[in-house]
């Protein structure tokens, strides 16, 4: 049977690891040609690439750093001069930064802004210029953009509920051209970024209906969901994939 996603091309941005890695065999895995960027893991892009390539998968590393406008953008330009094109683009690239709005540093404040939310915006502008009709753009926010437990998240949140609004009203500019835009919300989600293990992790499951973290493969399929066929009706949609977290 051919895969739902023969043919297509995906760029997924923080792609070398974590929820990003996931993503990309998972869509290679589904029949896409893939890109991710990197911004400073050459050695765990390569191996991404490494493992979708045995397992028949066609796929590319690009270094580019999110906050960089040019390399964004000159992803974008690689990845369709590569494969002929671009159907799905996954901004998943971001950092997180937790503090105090009193002690919380400017610089802290704009590296989110410039990695979370103008990242976000550039590479949505630059690749629809060459998405084809019937494309995806799947973004990856957070459930932290609706819920926050705890003190210390608010900037964070704060770039997350930008991606949200951002989603909602891009829906209406590239619907004409049957082109999606979903926003995915994920709760805590075993990474290196914040483990399933690590010294908050008791504390996050308390929060949580299932008691237990996302493995990056489940986000990386609702992932999959949306950037198929079968998910061609939903658009403007922020969709929560959190374990209960926000019940």
């Amino acid at each position: 049977m051919e895969k739902k996603l023969a043919g297509k091309v995906a760029l997924i941005t923080g792609g070398s690891r974590s929820i990003g890695a996931a993503i990309a065999k998972r869509l290679a895995a589904d029949g896409a040609e893939v890109a991710i960027t990197y911004s400073a893991s050459p050695d765990q892009a390569n191996e991404v690439i490494r493992s979708i390539e045995a397992a028949g998968g066609n796929a590319v590393a690009i270094q580019a750093d999110a906050a960089d406008e040019k390399a964004v953008r000159s992803a974008v330009t690689k990845t369709v001069a590569t494969f002929g094109g671009i159907d799905i683009l996954v901004n998943n690239a971001g950092v997180l930064v937790f503090g105090a709005i009193e002690q919380f540093k400017t610089e802290d404040f704009d590296k989110m802004l410039a990695i979370n939310v103008r990242g976000f915006f550039i590479a949505t502008q630059e690749a629809s210029k060459h998405l084809r009709e019937g494309g995806r753009i799947i973004n990856m926010g957070s459930v932290n953009a609706d819920r926050n437990p705890f003190p210390g998240a608010s900037v964070y949140a704060l770039t997350k509920g930008a991606v949200a609004s951002f989603t909602a009203a891009l829906s209406r500019d590239l619907g004409p051209r049957k082109i999606t835009v979903n926003n995915l919300q994920p709760g805590p989600t075993d990474t290196e970024m914040n483990p399933a293990n690590g010294p908050f992790a008791q504390t996050l499951k308390s929060f949580m209906a299932l008691g237990r973290f996302a493995h990056p493969d489940e986000i990386a399929g609702l992932v999959s969901y949306l950037a198929g066929p079968e998910a061609g009706f939903i658009t403007g949609a922020s969709i929560t994939i959190d374990g209960g977290f926000a019940a």
